[in-house]
Order: C-alpha cells, then sequence, then structure tokens
C-alpha cells in the first residue's frame, strides 16, 4: 500500500510539473523555526519580505475580537459567538452544520475556500472530499502537511446544491473569516478559486487575471490560485498552481521564488 501511494505522490508531483525535491534537513525542521520566528504583533508580521508587485488591499472591514491569551483561544471564542448560526437564510435551506475551520492556530500559511460542500456539510470539517484530497497533495507538494496549515472558508454553512454564496450571505458570514484571520496572523494566505479570490480582495476580476500576483492583506501576502475541484475538471491548470506554491513556498522560506 505505501509503494501504491509513493507511486501517486511521484504522478501527482510530475503533473503539478515538479522536477525534483529538496533533501535538506533544514527544510524539513521549517514548522518550528517558523513557530520561533512569529512576530508577535500585526505590525511586525508587516515586515515580512514584499515582493514587488505587491498591492494592499483588504485593510478595513474587521469585527472586533474579544481579548484572548492565544490564537487558538481566540478561534474558540469565535466559534462559540458563531454557535447554530441562524444570522443568514442558509440556515433555512439545509445546511447540516456549521463548518467553521480546522488545522494549525498558529499557521503560517491559510488557505481560504469558497463554502462547504456535501462532504463537507456532512462532516463538519472544510475541504474533505474529492477536492479535499487533492488540496491535501497541493500542501504535501511544498513539503508541509495539512497538520501544520488553517483551512477555512468564506462561507461558514452549505449554500443549497453547492450555488454560489449570495452577497447578503458573504456580507454576514465574512467578518467571522476575517477574526479567523487575525487571530492566526498567517504569513500567507492562498484563496481558493475565483468565488474566494473576489470576496477577499473585493474585485470582480476572475481569477485568471488575478493569480500570478502577490497581495498585502491584512498583515500577510495573499496568492490567488485555482480552486482544487476545478483542477479536477481541468487538470492541465495544475501546474499554474504548483506555479502559484512555488511562491507561497518561497515567502514562508523569507526567500524569492
Amino acid at each position: 500500500m505505501e509503494k501504491e501511494q509513493l507511486v501517486e505522490h511521484l504522478k501527482f508531483f510530475q503533473e503539478l510539473g515538479v522536477t525534483g525535491v529538496s533533501r535538506d534537513a533544514r527544510w524539513r525542521q521549517r514548522a518550528s523555526r517558523f513557530s520561533e520566528e512569529k512576530p508577535s504583533s500585526p505590525s511586525e508580521s508587516a515586515s515580512a519580505p514584499v515582493q514587488p508587485e505587491a498591492l494592499e488591499v483588504g485593510a478595513t472591514g474587521a469585527v472586533p475580537m474579544t481579548f484572548a491569551r492565544s490564537a487558538e483561544d481566540a478561534l474558540v471564542a469565535i466559534r462559540e459567538e458563531i454557535g447554530d448560526c441562524t444570522r443568514c437564510k442558509l440556515h433555512r435551506l439545509g445546511r447540516r452544520q456549521v463548518v467553521f475551520g480546522v488545522g494549525n492556530p498558529s499557521a503560517d500559511l491559510m488557505f481560504v475556500g469558497e463554502a462547504p460542500g456535501a462532504d463537507e456539510d456532512l462532516q463538519g470539517i472544510p475541504f474533505v472530499g474529492r477536492a479535499g484530497q487533492l488540496l491535501t497533495k497541493i500542501i504535501e507538494a511544498i513539503g508541509l502537511t495539512r497538520d501544520q496549515v488553517y483551512i477555512a472558508n468564506v462561507i461558514k454553512c452549505r449554500p443549497p446544491e453547492n450555488r454560489n454564496p449570495e452577497p447578503d450571505e458573504v456580507e454576514t458570514c465574512e467578518p467571522f473569516l476575517f477574526q479567523q484571520i487575525d487571530s492566526i496572523q498567517p504569513k500567507v494566505i492562498v484563496a481558493l478559486g475565483t468565488f474566494a479570490a473576489k470576496a477577499l480582495l473585493k474585485t470582480q476580476d476572475p481569477i485568471s487575471r488575478l493569480r500570478g500576483r502577490t497581495y498585502d492583506y491584512r498583515g500577510a501576502k495573499l496568492i490567488p490560485t485555482f480552486h482544487p475541484a476545478f483542477l479536477l475538471r481541468s487538470p492541465e491548470r495544475k501546474r499554474d498552481v504548483w506555479e502559484d506554491m512555488k511562491k507561497v513556498r518561497a515567502l514562508l522560506q523569507g526567500t524569492t521564488e
């Protein structure tokens, strides 16, 4: 079984266009190093390396947070504030539960998707279906695991038939995402797909125009890329995602790609 899994991973890396891997032990130790070096304040975080084409967006719109002793405490408080949410109409349209977020509360890398799907609505965890399995492989391709990152969605409840979230639903729900971002203070945020990128960047530009650039966003660097569900339909775009993820890896390492 392990051999078959290894073969599948190698095939996936080949599809991405990966031409080699690093055996440098220093990269395997990055998680503890990032944790030790993580700035204690948003102003210190803003001093992280900026790419020349960086744009400043998303500086406003946060909901004041309850002070907490740690990022983990803050996330717990946000989840308790949401409760069994009835703030928008989605709670009447068939959703089973709120899908809050999962991962490392002190993560340097955060992924933001659109909204829960059927599998996520059933399990209460974001990105657990086929698209989620592909996202896991993408995370592993840059040498990380799901436990080392944080994953959330703009919308915490599944829209009926997986339709796009509507403006009033986004307006109601996105303040909780902002609170999650401000609690975690990641170094890099990856916006997965058109909807997440548009919601975060407040733009109507398509993902094909947004990707390939790096944006300053709430003290982090934001990189838009294609959604894993889109890659399942258009596997030829995996190489584009790999180029985006190489930028993510470089930002986490404090280098240029």
